[in-house]
């Protein structure tokens, strides 16, 4: 690695259209010049770690499909067949090379629990630090509809905030994001830098483009809401663009990058797990001297609570509404929903005015907070 170049941590996500032949099926020429291109950044000090879809798409003709199953049983059975197919490739290719890759499959519930999910993060900081390349896909064979992360956009950007990268970088089958649909508006522009996901940008994303991948520019752009709000800098690129990787760490490739403002409040850790990945266990409604306290990230009392809905134990994620019914964010609660009932049943006078806070300020998450962009991403 040369003097002059900043060793990053870059979490590098790749379609199914970005690995696959027409035919579905894995294509090792593409996995080929995609690990070549990952090499180049490893001996350049950097450290990978891979989100790669396609295990679905390489393994369905082998089940006997003509094209990419609908039903979840035979989408689960193609994963059975392609996961293992895709990372022997990956394997084969990375050992050629001299370096070893591991596979990480993972489930949303593997987020939602707080101690799978430092558990998660524990070990692929190992096998980053010894110079492992993992990657990592969701485990499609046993995951419900229900329960998945929706897309690996998705999780790529959630994998991004878990390992704390500097850069996420999502390959697909565009060149970025441009104003408007290139594929209807020949005038759209490709946008070059984005600093913030407005309305208009939104309303730019478009419907899924390949008929392998699963992941629209919809989800990449809610991909990307992720990553800023966690403070990493993210790009999106096609795959077939020469060096597309290489060029994109170090700035100087064709596509989008989005880059988080530098006077936005970004979300620790801790707020990550908690607005993305922790799975509310229950509700509580809050009075409006509440509801401006949250907003201005102060501690919730617990007279200020007005209703509590659902059962949970101390310690859950509960979702937070103001009376008239709007969200305002998610906290972790310091009592039982049971303990948290008899509290604010109680008359005003019996009350303990040296109660601890129902929900802390430290491990809150407003989404009404204009410095903290993270308000449609709020677990649902």
């Amino acid at each position: 690695m040369t003097q002059d170049i900043e060793a990053k941590r870059i979490v590098i996500k790749i379609g199914s259209s970005s690995l696959t032949s027409i035919n579905g099926e894995v294509s090792r020429r593409k996995l080929e010049k995609l690990v070549d291109e990952v090499v180049r950044l490893k001996e350049d000090g950097h450290e990978i770690l891979l989100v790669s879809s396609g295990a679905v798409a390489a393994g369905y003709r082998k089940l006997g499909c003509l094209t990419r199953p609908e039903s979840l049983p035979e989408k689960q059975a193609s994963a059975s067949i392609g996961q293992g197919l895709l990372v022997e490739t990956y394997s084969d290719i990375f050992m050629s090379h001299g370096y070893v890759a591991s596979q990480i499959l993972i489930t949303r519930d593997d987020f939602s629990d707080e101690n799978r999910y430092n558990n998660a993060r524990k070990t692929i900081n190992v096998l980053l630090e010894r110079g492992i390349v993992p990657i990592v896909n969701e485990n499609d064979t046993i995951s419900m509809d229900f329960l998945k992360f929706g897309d690996n956009d998705t999780l790529s950007a959630k994998v991004a905030g878990l390992v704390d990268a500097d850069q996420l970088i999502i390959l697909s089958d565009i060149d970025g994001l441009y104003d408007a649909d290139p594929r209807k508006d020949p005038n759209a522009k490709l946008l070059h830098e984005v600093n913030a996901i407005t309305p208009a940008i939104e309303a730019a994303a478009g419907d899924p483009g390949s008929a392998n991948g699963t992941g629209g520019m919809k989800s990449k752009i809610d991909a990307v809401k992720i990553a800023m709000a966690s403070g990493i800098s993210s790009f999106l690129g096609k795959t077939a663009t020469k060096n597309i990787l290489y060029d994109a760490a170090y700035h100087d490739a064709k596509g989008t990058y989005f880059e988080p403002k530098e006077d936005i409040q970004n979300l620790n850790r801790k707020k990550q797990w908690i607005a993305f990945n922790s799975g509310p266990e229950g509700k509580v409604t809050v009075n409006d001297t509440a509801r401006e306290a949250i907003i201005n990230q102060s501690s919730i009392a617990p007279t200020d609570i007005h209703t509590v809905s659902g059962r949970f134990d101390k310690g859950a994620v509960v979702k937070i509404y103001d009376v008239q019914g709007e969200v305002i964010g998610l906290g972790v609660v310091n009592y039982s929903s049971e303990s948290l009932s008899k509290l604010i049943n109680q008359p005003e006078i019996e009350k303990n005015n040296n109660e601890k806070a129902a929900i802390e300020s430290k491990h809150l998450v407003c989404h009404l907070d204009a410095k903290v962009p993270v308000s449609e991403l709020i677990t649902n």
